[in-house]
């Protein structure tokens, strides 16, 4: 696509975050309406696949927009393929699919030259509706999709901590990742008035402990109320919603004082909250393979 469209899909939903932000809601905090709709991640709701970094977002937000009771969403063409159709006047939302490619001029040209070829990032614009926009679908197509028992989702928090491995240290009064000495923090729960705070909480640094140069390897050196700082603090903030909402815990925010770093980060660039996004769901992605692993 046209490099000003990409742009403006960047500057669209980058600007839209800044105002949700400056208006003091934070858009991976309850992203959706729990009397309507169960907490867990968007899929699409034929294949059952999850989206995935900035496209969780911007669905969360689209679906509290629209007051939908499911997270599940499909193209015009998929509808039509379930046999249904998406319903006359509706709406689409817009999501995003960004990958990079090599010209064909530069990978001769890195050939010839013996260096490895320069990749260029693309950003192509598609556009789904949620099932509830959708009518004469078949019953298969518009099935729930299954939703983690709230009952057991502390117990599956508590499993992704232990099979980690992480140095998760309990005690002190204050929660933190130490990077240099690799290790998590975070007071006993009975610090905690809400019990399940203390799991939204150490999620958080776990999100922090992903970041080392041992694991997803990402930049921690800043220092605090740093730019560095601001965007490795989103990147642990945005993990824990996904994680949350994958097990079944209302995702909240762990620092109400950062808005005004993260919206310095977000007014300099763009860019920034899709890197976020895109970085958190690597981070999500490494903690949940470990509930996989119960071998």
């Amino acid at each position: 696509m046209a490099k000003g469209n990409c742009q403006s899909l960047y500057g669209e939903v980058t600007n839209r975050i800044i105002a949700e932000l400056e208006e003091g809601y934070v858009p991976w905090v309850q992203p959706w309406d729990a009397a309507r709709c169960p907490v867990t991640m968007p899929h699409n709701g034929v294949t059952g696949r999850f989206y995935s970094g900035i496209n969780v977002l911007i669905l969360w937000a689209a679906g509290i927009g629209g007051g939908y009771a499911s997270q599940r969403w499909l193209t015009y063409k998929q509808a039509e393929q379930a046999g249904g159709n998406v319903r006359r006047g509706e709406k689409g939302t817009v999501i995003c699919y960004a990958d990079r490619f090599t010209p064909k001029d530069e990978a001769h040209k890195a050939q010839s030259e013996e260096r490895d070829a320069r990749t260029v990032a693309f950003l192509k614009r598609f556009t789904v509706f949620n099932i509830d926009q959708c009518e004469g679908l078949p019953i298969d197509a518009g099935e729930a999709f299954h939703v983690p028992d709230p009952i057991l989702a502390n117990a599956e928090a508590d499993f992704i901590i232990q099979r980690s491995g992480a140095d998760f240290r309990i005690g002190g009064r204050e929660a933190y990742y130490a990077p240099g000495e690799d290790f998590v923090m975070v007071p006993p729960q009975v610090a905690f008035p809400d019990p399940i705070n203390w799991y939204r909480t150490a999620l958080h640094e776990l999100g922090h402990w992903t970041g080392h140069p041992s694991r997803l390897n990402r930049d921690q050196s800043g220092r605090y109320c740093s730019a560095k700082y601001g965007r490795e603090e989103l990147v642990a903030e945005i993990t824990s919603a996904f994680v949350c909402a994958s097990l079944g815990i209302a995702p909240t925010v762990r620092h109400a004082d950062y808005i005004g770093a993260w919206l310095a980060v977000l007014r300099e660039d763009e860019k920034a909250i899709f890197r976020a996004a895109s970085a958190a769901t690597k981070a999500a992605d490494y903690l949940l393979a470990y509930r996989e692993d119960r071998s």
